[in-house]
């Protein structure tokens, strides 16, 4: 097993609500290579604020 050797090509990036402003989810993200088109579009997340599925889109702080 490779150990000790990180992969740099992986970012975290915040999961923010359309509706609400909140972030609500982190996650990371492989941007060697570009962020999909899918990632960039958005991802329909549960905001707990409205207690309903909504769009959450990629906000780097």
């Amino acid at each position: 097993m490779a150990k000790g050797k990180r992969s740099t090509d992986r970012e975290y990036v915040w999961l923010q609500c359309t509706e609400t402003k909140d972030l609500n989810y982190r996650t990371s993200l492989r941007v060697k290579g570009g962020i999909p088109e899918k990632m960039k579009a958005g991802l329909q997340k549960y905001s707990p604020r409205l207690r309903k599925h909504t769009l959450h889109k990629i906000k780097r702080k």
